[in-house]
């Protein structure tokens, strides 16, 4: 074997290890649901991704074809489908962000009421499993799509969303629009008021 064949082999068999190092780890990718991030979905009892009443097209051209994850079932969702019929309000969120958990049980306890729109949140920048367990450490039960644990994940490009977390869309006739006041919500009444100023 000559010596440049040696330093060929050498070099792809580097090549190989740094592929596999950089490879996702099962545990944490969503749509190859372990026993252990089973049991935490199931503490975390989240409502299905999909209403019954099925969509409309509310989330426009934008929003259709953007597949994510239900973090409630682990199946495969289209965006759009999680947005239902009329206005919806969507959150992004992650586990790091500290805002985030305090605006959760706020968004879930309007999405409560008789008169709310529909809420789905997004979780961003954090593991499925380390979300399923805050969601549960919470008791928030809103419907909630994983959009990956790196920076930009697909319904986070479609949204065009900043940096800063969390951040609030109001989708309505196929048009999402980031709220802006407040950019935070601190109570049940910054976010009817924000609903009704675009509904």
């Amino acid at each position: 074997m000559t010596t440049a064949t040696k330093w060929a082999l050498a070099a792809g068999a580097l090549a190989l290890a740094l592929i596999v190092a950089l490879l996702p780890r099962a545990e944490n990718v969503p749509g190859q649901d372990g026993a252990d991030l089973a049991s935490v979905r199931q503490q975390a009892a989240l409502e299905s991704c999909v209403p019954e009443e099925g969509g409309d097209e509310a989330g426009g051209e934008a929003l259709s074809g953007v597949e994510t994850y239900c973090l409630g079932d682990d199946s495969r969702v289209d965006f759009a489908d999680t947005l239902g019929k009329g206005p919806t309000l969507v959150n992004l969120w992650a586990t790091w962000c500290e805002p985030c958990r305090e605006e959760l049980p706020l968004l879930a306890d309007y999405a409560a009421q008789a008169d709310a729109v529909r809420v789905v949140t997004v979780q961003v920048q954090s593991s499925a499993a380390d979300g399923l367990g805050l969601l549960a450490e919470l008791g928030v039960r809103l419907p909630t799509v994983h959009d990956g644990e790196g920076g930009n994940g697909p319904v986070r490009e479609a949204l065009r969303a900043p940096k800063a977390l969390p951040a609030s869309y109001l989708v309505v006739d196929g048009e999402a629009r980031l709220v802006t006041e407040p950019r935070l919500f601190t109570s049940l009444d910054e976010i009817r008021n924000a609903v009704e100023r675009v509904r």
